[in-house]
């Protein structure tokens, strides 16, 4: 396979929502056929028209690639069942939260190693995917990102530590953003606003305020302030966000939760 070249065939080993939404988007944008995945489930899901699904790994050559979609808890009952065929591949890709290289490399030695943390709006090509690899070369390195780039922004971080910090951030992120999107409504629905109407209302003003955010010319704090007028409604109610850091500290604690128990489950699986 050329350098930065799209695996033309793959094998997804497990295919949970997160990389049902991978390979939906590979297949609606183009970058991967159909016909050219396998997948190996313990059960029939809904997948993308020619996709083959099955309980074990397809006779034959192995693939460019290989994805490990599967639950973190199932990677030594998968590592005994294909282990032997996985190994063979020259790239193994895992989405699985909490389990580091050295304890891949010790189930399926052979493939070069890259961890990827997408999130969910990678079903949209929005989304995020964070890499790390430290023994893959460059080519099995330009061969992963390109095969993410569909997915959004891909963004590659060595250092092990900000790497699984990154993935709380922005793997977490999503499911943070989804419960800010509901408090806003129910303040809206404090201030005497119908449920369902302050539901559109924080849905829209999320949608529109993060699309403009994206293309501005100064970054969300300066935006922030931008929207508010010295003594206006809005200053009001930055200031109770900017008390005592309230709204930087409530984040810090949430993603410094997901990131402890990220630690505790790479602990698990090196075991």
């Amino acid at each position: 396979m050329s350098t930065g070249a799209v695996p033309k065939r793959l094998w997804l080993v497990g295919c949970g929502n997160m990389a049902g939404a991978m390979l939906a988007r590979w297949i609606e944008s183009g970058t991967v056929a159909a016909e050219a995945v396998d997948v190996v489930n313990r059960h029939d899901r809904a997948l993308p028209v020619g996709v083959r699904q099955a309980r074990t790994l397809p006779a034959g050559p192995p693939p460019d690639l290989v994805m490990l979609g599967m639950k973190p808890q199932q990677l030594d009952e998968v590592a005994a069942t294909h282990g032997a065929r996985i190994a063979d591949a020259p790239i193994l890709v895992s989405i699985l939260s909490g389990a580091d290289e050295a304890a891949l490399a010790a189930r399926f030695p052979g493939p070069a190693i890259v961890r990827a943390m997408p999130n969910l709006p990678v079903a949209l090509g929005k989304g995020v995917v964070a890499l790390n690899a430290h023994a893959a070369s460059p080519a099995a390195r330009d061969t992963v990102a390109a095969l993410m780039a569909p997915l959004g922004l891909v963004e590659w971080i060595d250092d092990d530590a900000l790497y699984g910090a990154a993935g709380m951030l922005e793997g977490c992120g999503p499911a943070f953003l989804f419960r800010f999107i509901d408090a806003l409504a129910k303040a809206g629905e404090a201030l005497g606003i119908p449920a369902d109407q302050a539901a559109r209302l924080a849905l829209a003003t999320v949608e529109g305020s993060a699309a403009m955010a994206a293309i501005a010319d100064a970054p969300p704090a300066t935006l922030a302030d931008r929207v508010a007028s010295p003594g206006g409604s809005t200053r009001q109610g930055l200031n109770v966000l900017d008390r005592d850091d309230a709204l930087v500290r409530l984040l810090t604690e949430t993603l410094a939760a997901s990131e402890r128990r990220g630690r505790e489950m790479a602990e698990e699986a090196r075991r």
